[in-house]
């Protein structure tokens, strides 16, 4: 079997083409959905990057791997300690080796594991190609390394070839030359300048009025020439070159994608490999007043896409979109099943692959997503009474006006507009069930005594908000946003000492 997969850095379903949207982003991609299955409700455990990666790499959540930051502890995963033989947990059951284990030769064109010291990622890859940019790179540089690959491998048999594109996630670089392919498209209709001004008195990390972190400057070290990524969101003009720069990042990874598609053909083998288009995670626009980062465990951080053609498996079920509950651990147990391996025992990704098979649509009854990097947060997805519904669940705020419970009816409000919690205490009080009940079950399981989550608020919080809370509240305060300033030192004071 022969499988490609492409992993788009920061991809939003609901900014492809096959799955609704109205902007012509993604032809290529989008050809593939409509040979193959469209999976609408698939989640990461685990947001953003890192711990994304490194949960659908291992087949573990970060409860169990230790993996849930960006720094601290929790961005490494845990030591095995006397237990540990002459292979590791992760060298005996990890994707890659359940990949190899039968006769696949596992490839990846990807800097992921240098840009967040993540040497654990490449475990088990026979080939590693880190083009050496740190996330950086564009597609016109990752591309090209693949598809080489491709000339040279692309005619053998097993094969599993991991891509990398970075092209939506921030600072947006899609060269000059490229123009501006939805100079004249509609901007998303929620986003409107009632909504943008109520954004700029707000406040946190990524908001309207600090798109690129906690200010409007570039940092002194970073050599800022990024004409499409705005700075601060203080007119609807801003706001269309924020989703013109995201948008125009996606165009330009999708033509990467057709040129890859090109490439098997031309080795005459596109028809016998499997492609599958996935992301390690969403991205919030505008939604909770964060502006091109990932930094929740809400619906838009934690959603991606996964479109499957999988030959003699999807074939009969070509266009279709199944609609279940799936963890992404779940669809690489899949692809495993679908390869003829066995799903490691201490694996958290359960295999669909016989429903899939058979065309049955069914996945879990509910999950669980995880965010440690930016904020501290749990959310829980999960149906009600014909309704879909994602409850978070805050432990630290990362210096936003987060409340400590929110309940988003995501199939009437999908910008998570409107805070449900105190209008629907029961539903709130379903969900605290739901994630007692994970995290029993995670904790029966665990081969360490603390959930990381804990150990990361005793480090003093998200790897991206230590230290960062008294020069913010100077800039709270000097820009008109004293009240705002008095809430984030009542809230945190420990963080002010």
């Amino acid at each position: 079997m022969r499988v490609l997969y492409i992993d788009i850095d920061c991809l939003r379903p609901d900014h492809l083409g096959c799955y609704g949207y109205h902007r012509d982003t993604s032809p290529n991609i989008d050809r593939v959905a409509a040979q193959g299955v469209r999976f609408d409700n698939v989640y990461v455990s685990d947001a953003p990057c890192l711990p994304s990666r490194t949960a659908l790499f291992s087949g573990r959540f970060g409860i169990h791997t230790g993996v849930i930051n960006h720094g601290g502890a929790n961005a490494e995963m845990f030591i095995e300690g006397a237990g540990r033989g002459f292979g590791s947990r992760l060298n005996l059951t990890s994707w890659m080796r359940a990949l190899r284990n039968q006769g696949m030769h596992t490839a990846t064109v990807s800097p992921f594991g240098e840009r967040h010291s993540a040497w654990h990622f490449y475990a088990n890859f026979n080939e590693v190609y880190n083009p050496g940019r740190r996330g950086l790179e564009r597609a016109d540089e990752i591309e090209p390394i693949a598809r080489d690959w491709l000339q040279r491998n692309g005619a053998r048999d097993s094969w599993f070839l991991h891509v990398n594109l970075w092209d939506p996630h921030t600072p947006y670089r899609t060269p000059a030359e490229y123009g501006d392919p939805f100079a004249d498209a509609p901007l998303p209709a929620w986003l409107t300048e009632d909504v943008r001004a109520d954004h700029f008195q707000g406040y946190g990390p990524h908001s309207a009025r600090e798109v690129i972190g906690y200010s409007d400057t570039p940092p002194a070290h970073i050599d800022w020439d990024y004409p499409r990524h705005p700075l601060v969101i203080d007119s609807m003009d801003a706001v269309r070159k924020l989703f013109d720069g995201y948008d125009t990042g996606v165009h330009y990874a999708d033509r990467a994608v057709g040129a890859l598609l090109r490439e098997l053909d031309a080795q005459g083998v596109l028809d016998e490999t499997a492609i599958i288009i996935s992301a390690d995670h969403g991205e919030n626009l505008g939604e909770l007043n964060v502006y091109g980062d990932h930094q929740t465990a809400d619906q838009h951080t934690t959603r991606v896409p996964w479109i499957l053609r999988w030959p003699g498996v999807t074939d009969e079920h070509a266009g279709r979109t199944l609609s279940a509950l799936h963890y992404q651990v779940d669809c690489a147990a899949t692809v495993i099943e679908l390869c003829g391996g066995q799903v490691p025992k201490n694996w958290d990704g359960r295999s669909y692959a016989a429903a899939l098979r058979s065309g049955i649509d069914e996945g879990r009854s509910w999950l669980v997503m995880s965010q440690g990097a930016w904020t501290c947060q749990r959310a829980v997805r999960f149906a009600h009474e014909g309704r879909d519904y994602v409850c978070i669940r805050t432990y630290h705020d990362g210096h936003h006006p987060f409340e400590e419970a929110m309940l988003f009816d995501i199939g009437a409000d999908p910008h998570e507009q409107r805070n449900l919690a105190d209008d629907q205490p029961d539903i709130v009080r379903m969900a605290r069930a739901h994630l007692d009940q994970w995290h029993g079950a995670m904790m029966r399981t665990a081969t360490h005594p603390a959930d990381p989550m804990w150990n990361v608020l005793r480090e003093g919080g998200p790897m991206h908000t230590r230290g960062a809370l008294p020069a913010y509240i100077e800039r709270l305060q000097a820009t008109g946003r004293e009240h705002w300033a008095g809430l984030l030192a009542a809230r945190h004071p420990s963080e002010l000492e």
